[in-house]
Order: structure tokens, then sequence, then C-alpha cells
């Protein structure tokens, strides 16, 4: 086992004198010990791999004559093992003084070679030298895997679409870091305390919320020292306080506090002060609280956008269903989970002089043109179905207006327009996902021609199917059933054999969005109709 001291290079180390002379051990043992370095002795060279193997050591000096195996070989079995080839080995050797005999222990691993009698002078500095280089060398890679892991840690936390994700992240990243227990504390413009605790690496992360009245986090009244200069905006500030509860890591903590808003509330990221002791740990601390601030800060606006985007998508959507003797009718708007523009999916449910009509569709992209594209398509629907024109009518109408006013604006449609009386529903198809009918007998996508709104060719006329009592209509947009390296047929079939003849609209869809509708990419409209 090996210990690095990254505060003093020349700070005293555990050493082992390994030796089958008692009175050797002694006199090399006694001048280290006036120098204040602790001492192990061994006798073997067994004795001093399981010494090696069980404890603590800075560095070993070995003799090149024991009696059960040399040091050369003693040696070479420490610097092949990777849990002790970072400990420095002195060889010591009063027959096997010749230039080959060095150039042996040298080559076979061995940092420094002297001959016996011993300088105490030239031992003490050999051993200083073999120590300040390993220490170094140690430090240096400690710092290098510490930078990696805070790339990894400010990737993660960066990526993060939720705050309960973001504290995790943050958490985990801080741990893996500094190896410490952490916590991590974002405070809303609410007053809502969001906060993140882990005991360590690879250590579960617990999240929770809470909404204390008044808002007085302890840590703000609280001076500090002064800022890093790592801060040029004055933004982060270092505070160590002592007893701050029992959400924290430690009886006293050391915390960077950020406030990249100086009219908004601050993020926190603590650990136990004794593990903020070196430039470097306070400077990783200051970065891990900055990443986690600023996106904080970010995924607050993302979720801000995110509420914004999503009102304006349901207000072009209706705003009710129409309550129609002899049909059931249950719909659903879903926006996508990972992303904050408007969307261009949308129904439409209108009752009309000659039955019901029935739409769905989606413009592509996620984008204002795209909401723009989806509520005139949508208003001029309903404008041309109110003049009395027929399904195949007003797709042609519908395509028309897309050409000359959105030619980038490619859209999908699926209209019904159901006479109740009559028991039928006349479809007309625009590129777009077919419509399930399920009845007592099967379930059955309906397969209809048609191109995409807004391409010039020839469009077929609508299709007329019974619509008789206890059958059940169910329209879709791709963003419920379409999975990335997934075929769309394959995700069709599997829900069109979870179908249940005897299920009402309401749960269908809540079974569908349970089901199939979980953390997509595209949003999702969902229309299901049942005669009743």
């Amino acid at each position: 086992m090996t210990t690095v001291n990254r505060v003093d290079p020349d700070a005293p180390a555990r050493i082992l004198v390994v030796d089958d002379t008692e009175a050797n051990r002694y006199i090399t043992g006694g001048w280290l010990r006036r120098a204040g370095h602790e001492v192990l002795e061994a006798a073997t060279g067994r004795a001093a791999l399981d010494t090696v193997r069980d404890e603590v050591v800075d560095l070993v000096i070995l003799d090149v004559n024991l009696p059960d195996m040399s040091g050369f070989d003693v040696c070479e079995v420490l610097k092949g093992d990777a849990a002790t080839a970072a400990i420095p080995v002195v060889h010591v050797s009063a027959s096997h003084v010749e230039a080959g005999d060095r150039a042996t222990g040298l080559t076979r691993g061995a940092d420094a070679y002297l001959s016996e009698p011993i300088d105490p002078g030239e031992l003490q500095a050999t051993v200083k030298a073999a120590l300040r280089y390993y220490r170094a060398r140690a430090a240096a890679e400690n710092l290098a895997g510490r930078l990696s892991r805070l790339t990894e840690a400010g990737l993660e936390i960066n990526t993060a679409r939720t705050f309960p994700a973001l504290l995790a992240a943050a958490v985990r990243g801080a741990t893996a870091v500094l190896g410490q227990p952490v916590t991590v504390l974002v405070v809303l413009p609410s007053g809502a305390h969001l906060w993140g605790c882990g005991e360590g690496p690879d250590r579960p992360v617990t999240t929770r919320a809470e909404h204390p009245d008044p808002l007085v986090p302890q840590w703000r009244a609280t001076p500090g020292p002064p800022r890093s200069a790592l801060d040029p905006t004055n933004t982060v500030q270092l505070v160590t306080f002592t007893d701050p509860g029992e959400q924290w890591p430690a009886a006293e903590v050391t915390a960077a506090v950020v406030h990249t808003d100086p009219e908004q509330p601050a993020t926190c990221v603590a650990l136990p002060a004794a593990a903020v002791t070196t430039g470097e740990e306070r400077d990783l601390l200051i970065q891990l609280g900055q990443t986690t601030a600023v996106a904080a800060r970010g995924l607050l606006a993302y979720t801000d956008e995110h509420d914004i985007a999503l009102s304006l998508q349901r207000s072009l959507l209706p705003s009710r269903l129409p309550v129609v003797p002899g049909l059931t009718m249950a719909a659903r708007y879903v926006p996508a989970s990972s992303v904050a523009q408007v969307g261009g999916d949308f129904y439409e449910v209108t009752e009309l002089d000659t039955g019901v009509l029935v739409a769905i569709g989606d413009v592509t992209g996620h984008s204002i043109e795209a909401a723009t594209v989806m509520g005139e398509v949508r208003h001029a629907l309903r404008a041309y179905a109110i003049e009395g024109h027929t399904p195949t009518e007003i797709i042609a109408l519908l395509n028309a207006m897309v050409c000359r006013f959105h030619p980038t604006g490619l859209t999908t449609l699926c209209l019904i327009l159901l006479d109740l009386a009559a028991e039928t529903a006349t479809i007309a198809n625009a590129g777009h996902i077919p419509p399930l009918l399920i009845d007592d007998e099967h379930a059955a996508y309906l397969p209809l021609p048609g191109a995409i709104l807004g391409i010039e060719v020839p469009r077929p006329e609508a299709t007329t199917i019974a619509f008789s009592r206890g059958s059940t209509i169910v329209l879709m947009t791709d963003g419920l059933v379409e999975r990335r390296a997934v075929p769309l047929d394959d995700d069709l079939e599997t829900l069109r054999a979870s179908m249940d003849p005897g299920e009402q609209p309401e749960a269908v869809c809540r079974r569908l969005l349970a089901t199939f509708g979980r953390d997509k990419d595209d949003d999702i409209a969902l229309v299901v109709l049942r005669r009743t």
C-alpha cells in the first residue's frame, strides 16, 4: 500500500527497512527516526512483501543479500505489481558493490543503489530525493485523474434535463472528483429548496424538495475567505461554517456558494471542511459549484421555455371535446420530453350538420414555424368543413394552401367524417399513420393511400367504412410509437396486438401513453372514438 503527501514533498514518511542483520536494521532505522520518519522492519524478502501488502509504506530500503530470496527478486516483485509499483526502492549491499551489481539492481527496478558502509548524509539525501520524485509524480497523476473525472462530471451535469437528474449528477461528480460526502443545494426563485446528498463514490444519491418558510439559508449569512482567482466575475464565494444542520455532510463544511445572477438565489456545493484544505481542492470545488449553478440556471430557463411552449401549443388545440350522443371520445396531447420548442402535432373534433369531423395531423419539425403551419392547417380545416366540403375536397384545399403559403411545411393528416345515423366513417388520408379500427372480431389498420400535404400530386377519393356500435377507432401521431433503431411497423403491430375490443377510450389513452409514450423525443397526439 502507498500513501501520498500532497501538501509537503519533504514531509516525514513511513519507511520499511529490510535486512537480515538486526544490527544493520537498528542503525539504519535510528538514522531515519532521527530525521522524523516512521520505520518498519523486516528480516526476509517474504516478510517484506507481506508488510508492503498489509501496511502503508512510502519507501523501502532493501538489502540485496536476504536469506530466502535476493533483494533483486523482491524489488522485481514490487515493481511488477500495480499496487506497489509506485513505492520507491533503495538497494543497499556490502558485498554486491561492483558496477555490474549496481546496473543489475537499477535495471530490475530499484530507484537508487547504496554500498555499505552507508554514509548517513548520503542515505538521508537519497531517501529525500526518491520521496520527492514519487510524491510529485503521484500528485500529478492524482490531479490528472481528478481533472478527467471533473470533465466527465461536467458533461453529465450539463446534459441533465430535470432538477433531480441535475442534483444526482452534481453529487456523483463531486464525490468522484473529491472522494468525500457531498451536499448540493439549489434554491429556486419560488423559494423551493432542492437537495441532493451522497456519502461518497459509488454510493446512492438521495434527492428531495422542500418549501421552507421563511427562506433563510444559513450559508447566506456566513462570512467566508476571499474570492478565488478562478472567479474574476465574483460570482463564487467559498464559505466554511460549523454546525450547519443534519442535511449537510459534516459538522464543519466548506461550500462553494454561487450566484449566477445577483437577483436570484444561490447554488451551493458543500463538502466536509477537512476534505478541502489545499488550493487544488478549493479550485476543484469552485469549478464544480460553477458548473452546477450554470446548469441549474440553464435548466430553469429551459423549464420556463418549455412551460411557455406548452401553453402556446395547448392554446392551438381544442379546449374540450364536444358531447355527442352515441359517441364516446378521449384525446391527449403530450409534448416531447427532450425539447422546449413547440411542435406541429394536432388534433381536431368538430360537430357539423353532416356529422362529426375528426382530424389528426403532424407538421414536420419543432419550431414556431411548425406551430404556425399547424395552427393555419387546423383553422383552415374547420373553415372548409363548415362550408360543407367533403373530406376529399378538404384534403385538396388544404394541400393547395400548404403548397402556396408554406412550401416547406410538409404535413401529414388523417381526416374522418362520422355519420352516426348511417353508422359509417368516411376517411381521407394524407401520408399519416392509418387509423386503427377495433371491433369484436379483430383490430386492424386501414391501409389508406394518399401523399402528405405540400406535394402537388393526384390524390385518391376518400374511403367509407362501417362504424357500427361497439367499434373503436384509434388515431395517433408517430411520436406515440416511433423509436430510434426500431422499425415503425414493429411498434405499430405491438400496439395493434394490445387492443381490447371492450376497452373504453379514456382507458385506452391512459394505457397507450403509459406503455408507449414515456420519455419520447417527439410530440404525441392521440384520439380514441367509440361508437356506443
